[in-house]
């Protein structure tokens, strides 16, 4: 792999997210990557428009070509790919990287394909080198790795993790992106079609093939949070990023324990106006936004979206822990871009072997410490 062209391939540069990576990776200075999709025409006004140096390679792909998948595949290390919904539009490039031993990131939220991947094209990763890391945005790097951060924490102060970890979104300006929605209505298009995919969805153990733990809590009905003091609200990410969680430990053969309970919710503010909040955004949860695939906000509205995550940390004899994760853009556009971009640089530093992982489950360590300097994220342990 050492002998490839490319560090990496952006592909999907000429959409809305694709951009966005594009122009952080101008703005980081980084070198020895390409940009593809479907048009060289739409590749070279994205080019110009971020201001990448004319010499940037313009890679055609596209997924219904599987051979231009392949093509791409051999000439870059890392395939990053921001072309959703992954279900409709992945699986070829997935199958490529598998069976090349290239490597793969995305921004997939669809749990559902994601165990399909794991089980179509695991054993083809493991023995080609190829690291597959699904879920390299905002679903689900803020919440995968405040866990394990959290639990790194716990380890060191008490000696054993929390067998209870509360995730609650504390304070939010900015929402899901239109690529995350398109991803949502074709998983529920498909669970329609076929009865194992709503199995899967339900599963909070659904990508762990082969170990199932405890009953977690559903968090789909609100509810008063005695602790914090406030209503809570469902949290229209939890069904994928609570799955990512539990793969991560999966991953790392349980050091949040077999027994580990986990969920995630969305806190509102205080009385009756919290309980009419939540039920707006209850309501709204399960709704979407109006953002189709390739439309996003403003960079006036990016740059003043922000996310701060708690995660609470507890114990049957009443001790307990708190960690914080926060982000400094809009968590669906550019934080999601600014992440999946330093995830694929560190994935680039590392030697590891191949496989199915989620960022947590392979890169959590560096990963934290490349997002604090580079991309806006702080995590901290507040109590």
């Amino acid at each position: 792999m050492s002998n490839k062209e490319f560090d990496f391939v952006v592909y999907g540069a000429s959409g809305f997210t694709g951009r966005l990576v594009a122009e952080y990776l101008v703005q980081r200075g980084i070198r020895g990557w390409a940009m593809a999709g479907r048009s060289q025409g739409k590749l070279a006004e994205v080019r110009d428009l971020v201001g990448a140096p004319k010499d940037t390679s313009l890679i055609e792909a596209d997924a219904s070509n599987p051979s231009s998948l392949s093509a791409m595949c051999d000439r870059a290390k890392i395939i990053l790919t921001t072309v959703g919904p992954y279900q409709l539009y992945g699986s070829e490039l997935v199958a490529a990287c598998a069976a090349s031993g290239t490597d793969y990131l995305d921004l997939c939220g669809e749990p559902a394909w994601m165990r399909h991947m794991i089980d179509a094209h695991e054993a083809a990763a493991i023995k080609s080198g190829a690291r597959i890391v699904f879920s390299a945005g905002f679903d689900s790097i803020p919440f995968d790795l405040g866990v394990w951060y959290l639990q790194q924490a716990a380890i060191a102060k008490f000696g054993s993790p929390a067998p209870r970890v509360k995730g609650r979104v504390r304070k939010m300006a900015g929402g899901a992106s239109g690529g995350t929605m398109a991803s949502m209505k074709a998983t529920l298009r498909a669970s329609i079609k076929d009865a194992g995919i709503l199995g899967l969805l339900k599963n909070p153990f659904a990508l762990t093939p082969g170990f199932e733990g405890p009953a977690q809590p559903a968090g789909i009905v609100p509810e008063y949070d005695s602790e914090a003091g406030v209503w809570a609200a469902p949290f229209m990410m939890a069904p994928i990023n609570t799955k990512n969680v539990h793969r991560t430990n999966f991953l790392l053969k349980h050091p949040y324990g077999k027994d580990f309970v986990y969920d995630e919710m969305l806190l509102t503010t205080i009385g009756e106006a919290g309980r009419a909040l939540v039920d707006a955004a209850a309501k709204a949860a399960f709704s979407g936004s109006g953002l189709k695939p390739g439309e996003g906000p403003s960079k006036e509205e990016r740059e003043s979206g922000f996310y701060d995550v708690i995660f609470i940390g507890q114990y049957p004899d009443g001790k307990r822990i708190q960690a914080a994760v926060k982000g400094d853009r809009d968590p669906g556009y550019g934080s999601t871009s600014k992440m999946i971009s330093e995830a694929t640089l560190t994935l680039l530093d590392l030697k590891t072997p191949g496989g199915v992982f989620t960022p947590g489950g392979i890169m959590a360590a560096p990963l934290i410490d490349r997002l604090v300097k580079y991309a806006g994220l702080t995590f901290e342990i507040e109590s």
